[in-house]
Formats: C-alpha cells, sequence, structure tokens
C-alpha cells in the first residue's frame, strides 16, 4: 500500500505512471541516509584497515617523485619525466585499490556517462551564444565606465 496525500489530491508528478517511482517526503530521507551512510560488508571493512598503508605508500611514492626529481635534477628532463609518470601511474594504481579510490573511479565512470546524455550545442548556436555574451559584457562595462566617469567627476568637484 502506498502512501497517499491526507487532503486526497491526486499525484502532481507528471511520471506518475510511467514507471517511475514516486518521490514522497519519506523517501527522500531514506535515500539521503543510504547514500551518507553506505552498509559495508565485514570483508569491505577488514579490507579497509589496510587503507592507510596504502595511502601511505602513495604518499611514499609522491615524495620520491619529488626528492628524486630534486636529487637528478643534473640528468635529461626526458628521463625525469618518464620517471615521474611512472611514479604518478603507479601511485594512482595503488590509490585505486582503496575504498575512497574505488568511489573516486565510480565517480569518474558515472560522470563519463553523464557527460555522453550532454546535449552540446551546434556551432551556429555556439557562435551566437558568445556573440550575445561579448555585447552584453561590453554594454555592462560601458556602463560601469560611464557611472565611473560621473562619480568621478562628482568627488573631484566636491573635493577640489
Amino acid at each position: 500500500m502506498q502512501a497517499s496525500s491526507s487532503i486526497g489530491r491526486a499525484a502532481v508528478s507528471k511520471t506518475a505512471g510511467w514507471g517511475f517511482d514516486s518521490l514522497l517526503a519519506c523517501h527522500f530521507f531514506n535515500i539521503l541516509i543510504h547514500k551518507l551512510i553506505p552498509m559495508e560488508s565485514k570483508a569491505v571493512q577488514s579490507n579497509s584497515r589496510f587503507n592507510l598503508v596504502k595511502w601511505l605508500v602513495v604518499f611514499v611514492l609522491i615524495a620520491v617523485g619529488v626528492v628524486g626529481n630534486q636529487y637528478f635534477s643534473a640528468e635529461s628532463l626526458l628521463y625525469r619525466v618518464l620517471a615521474l609518470v611512472g611514479l604518478a601511474i603507479v601511485a594512482a594504481l595503488v590509490a585505486l585499490q582503496t575504498v575512497r579510490g574505488r568511489r573516486f573511479a565510480t565517480l569518474l565512470k558515472e560522470a563519463r556517462v553523464e557527460i555522453r546524455k550532454v546535449v552540446w550545442p551546434t556551432r551556429p548556436e555556439l557562435v551566437q551564444t558568445t556573440v550575445i555574451v561579448v555585447v552584453f559584457v561590453l554594454v555592462v562595462s560601458l556602463l560601469l565606465w560611464g557611472m565611473d566617469s560621473i562619480i568621478s567627476w562628482l568627488v573631484a568637484g566636491f573635493i577640489g
């Protein structure tokens, strides 16, 4: 049985009956709580004990890269950059093994999916919008310049 309004109104949502769940007041807080406090299994909790060690390894790899770059400053820039890129890749792989690293990877995957859903403007729309913005900025800057000039003239007349 689903909850209903106490005053007997029909569903307000345009998506009611189209396969979307109604977002009742209590659902919002349930969703919020489950996102803020995820339920983790004991396996994940035991694995998270090593997170501190993994982050320490990441920090040490970054420190080795910084100190090594300083120490080998007389060597070729190409070799130093290749070493730094290699250390950065290893540090990233270690960081991805942590809970926060996996969450970050999930965030990146979800962001990529969302970016694919974006409807990007066509070239004419982009040019038109850019022209509108530039013209608006010029008009506002001229207005501000004019007001500043008037205020400066009034202050100069008042003071001197």
